[in-house]
């Protein structure tokens, strides 16, 4: 693809002004934004507000928290909150493409964006999310992060957290899932109202899919044992389900 050298030329100097920037911009932004401390405390008055429960780290089945890493941060647990890697295919792929397509998210990202900037990571809400995520790092266990996130994320219309999802999609607990089902869940937090079975269940059967190559590619699972998974109903709510 053949760039206009206007553009070439614009996107030189936007880089030349950000690294010059980048220095005395990053300590300002370190100094002003919170510390991180609270975050527990603003889970909590999250989860609160949309009337789920918070789940403890031991809650969290470890099925379930490798599809969310496999599908949302292959390296979750080996970065310090902000994945340079990530970000950088991210911003290279928006910059061929012409979008803004990939945020290049961390699962820590993600957290902060929900409980300190009310859901927002555009413009400077943006450099605040990189900071503070990395600040919850040097607070937070990965299990803690992980729990988390998965308690106060959006899981489709109004609902909130994957125990709601795993109660509305399955009738089940959450500790009592299958694979698919796990699979799903990770799925639908990437784009709730896209991906919410009771909604779209053909997309939601396709990014299920996905969620499960993803865990197949990171050695999570075997071939055989994603076969079987895909082979599940998306939503089954029928009789003989153990209730929440």
């Amino acid at each position: 693809m053949r760039w206009p050298a206007a553009f070439l030329s614009r996107l030189a100097v936007t880089i030349a002004v950000l690294a010059a920037l980048a220095g005395p911009g990053a300590a300002t932004l370190w100094i002003w934004t919170p510390d991180g401390a609270d975050v527990q405390q603003r889970v909590r008055a999250v989860t609160a507000a949309y009337g789920v429960p918070i789940l403890s780290p031991d809650e969290v089945p470890q099925t379930l928290a490798n599809a969310v890493v496999a599908t949302e941060d292959e390296r979750f647990y080996s970065h310090h909150g902000v994945d340079s890697i990530g970000l950088a295919r991210a911003f290279l792929y928006d910059v061929t493409n012409a979008c803004l397509c990939q945020g290049g998210s961390t699962i820590t990202q993600q957290l902060v964006k929900d409980v300190y900037l009310a859901g927002s990571d555009r413009g400077y809400d943006k450099l605040e999310d990189l900071a503070l995520a990395l600040k919850v790092e040097r607070v937070l266990t990965k299990r803690q992060i992980m729990s988390d996130y998965l308690s106060e994320i959006s899981t489709g219309f109004g609902r909130y957290g994957v125990t709601a999802a795993a109660c509305a999609y399955f009738r089940a607990p959450l500790s009592r899932l299958t694979l698919g089902q796990y699979a799903l869940l990770a799925g639908v937090t990437q784009a709730p109202s896209l991906y919410d079975p009771t909604v779209n269940p053909d997309a939601a059967l396709a990014r299920r899919s996905e969620v499960l190559a993803a865990m197949v590619a990171d050695h999570y699972i075997t071939t055989a044992q994603a076969r079987t998974a895909q082979a599940e109903p998306v939503l089954d709510r029928g009789p003989g389900r153990p209730g929440c």
